[in-house]
């Protein structure tokens, strides 16, 4: 047996196409390479065209003439440029021709090498081979390296949900320490995503992108886990100094999204930091802690400042009882809460009846 690939080595693509409407020359090429290959065969450029998109998945290599009856190899080369399968599946031109003219115009086209008659079996083979063995080279790193890019995301989602995990875990324990049921942060989530998706407040995100506010949201107090007890479970209303250790959560939650490699590397990561940092954000600028003002404030972290407000209004908590639904509602738009924008508020007034049927299923 000639040197070169053995079949048993083989990978999937192990089939060279002869196109050549001579016969003795198919033969002369069969003849070369059947000891390692499977050979297909073509006496015309049409017929060559079948086969290939039929098992252009086997083919590992195409010989094809420069003379022949129907289209030429030439023309053949341009229709094979046009449908991309030059980079896939390596070409040579069999072909009598010396005219350096010829040769140019094929390699321009695309061909791999440019074969002179008569052939030499050796030189044939030789040149053959290494350019077989080169693409699936090519092949192989291209999937050991889809496969690692595939690895290396996968990897990557179950750290982020790792730290998702340990968000909410974290976001729900801070619940508990402040007296509350815990499912707080739910009921932000589930607020946040029915205006979203239920008034015009979402019309310009995608769903993905609703999905990941949605998600975000469940961080918007992550920072007092820094708030010492005596503050955060204070029954009575804090003092002015207190007051403004607990505006501090909003930059600690911030600080601490930042300092969670995982998080950067998620499409979420934006929201939550925005929202962690602005979600006591007022419209009039009189919020906190940078007293941003109109639509300076991001959508998103104003509509988790109100579901925040509204749930809180409507909710037990260690220093107070829960309000009714309607005495929340007139209280929000008194502005005894801080002041939301015209546009949001309008939003929530839509579906305020229907947010309150959450509270059905979550408790």
């Amino acid at each position: 047996m000639e040197q070169g690939l053995r079949k048993s080595e083989l990978p999937e693509q192990n089939t060279v196409l002869i196109i050549d409407d001579s016969k003795l020359t198919r033969m002369v090429l069969r003849n070369i390479f059947k000891s390692s290959y499977q050979i297909e065969e073509a006496e015309d450029g049409l017929q060559g065209l079948e086969v290939l998109m039929e098992k252009r998945d086997s083919i590992c290599a195409v010989l094809l003439d420069m003379v022949m009856p129907k289209i030429s190899g030439l023309e053949m080369l341009k229709a094979l440029k046009q449908i991309d399968i030059l980079k896939q599946i390596p070409v040579f031109l069999i072909t009598a021709e010396d005219r350096d003219q010829v040769t140019e115009q094929a390699y321009l086209m695309g061909v791999m090498d440019v074969i002179r008659k008569p052939i030499v079996p050796y030189v044939v083979r030789r040149r053959v081979d290494s350019v077989v063995e080169l693409f699936q080279s090519r092949r192989r790193l291209s999937d050991i390296v889809e496969q690692q890019r595939e690895q290396i995301l996968r990897q990557t989602e179950n750290l982020f949900q790792m730290s998702i995990g340990i968000l909410e875990a974290l976001s729900t324990a801070i619940e508990f320490r402040s007296d509350e049921t815990g499912s707080h942060i739910q009921r932000i989530r589930n607020i946040t995503l029915y205006l979203l998706q239920h008034t015009d407040l979402g019309k310009d995100f995608t769903n993905e992108e609703i999905e990941l506010i949605g998600l975000a949201s469940i961080s918007h107090d992550v920072g007092k886990i820094s708030i010492p007890d005596s503050i955060l479970k204070k029954p009575g209303k804090l003092t002015s100094e207190e007051y403004e250790v607990m505006k501090t959560h909003t930059v600690l939650g911030a600080q601490l999204l930042s300092q969670i490699p995982q998080m950067h590397q998620h499409k979420a990561y934006q929201y939550a930091y925005d929202i962690a940092l602005h979600h006591h954000e007022r419209w009039d600028g009189k919020g906190y802690p940078e007293g941003l003002a109109g639509d300076n404030i991001s959508i998103w972290a104003q509509i988790v400042s109100l579901a925040d407000v509204y749930d809180a209004l409507v909710s037990k908590r260690c220093y107070k009882d829960a309000c009714g639904y309607d005495e929340a509602l007139q209280m929000i738009l008194r502005g005894e809460c801080g002041i939301f924008g015209p546009v949001l508020l309008d939003n929530f007034l839509k579906v305020e009846s229907k947010i309150r049927t959450l509270y059905d299923i979550i408790q």
